[in-house]
């Protein structure tokens, strides 16, 4: 199922990608717990945290920091593969739709 002959190609998942893309959940959590604060007032996701205004602005606006320099380095780390990329998309497009021609 997961290598279907009928979808196109996908990156390869390597240790900086998955990494990155740990970076940026950890940064939409700080946003969503900073945004909890907003919504209910108070600390919704975590009891204690934040306890003010000023703690939920820095850890939402932190998260947002955060999830932007991962994405960034997330798309860098795919840009490298794209000699790779264009290679197998070639192959899949003469192999599924020999009519198209890039």
């Amino acid at each position: 199922m997961l290598n279907n002959a009928n979808r196109p190609p996908r990156p390869r998942l390597t240790g900086p990608i998955f990494w990155y893309g740990m970076l940026d959940v950890f940064g939409l959590s700080c946003v969503g717990i900073g945004a909890s604060w907003f919504a209910a007032g108070k600390g919704a996701i975590l009891a204690s945290f934040p306890t003010s205004t000023a703690e939920a602005v820095v850890c939402s606006a932190g998260g947002a920091a955060i999830m932007i320099w991962a994405v960034s380095r997330i798309l860098r780390e795919i840009s490298k593969q794209s000699a790779e990329m264009d290679a197998k998309y070639r192959l899949y497009l003469a192999k599924n739709h020999p009519d198209k021609k890039l």
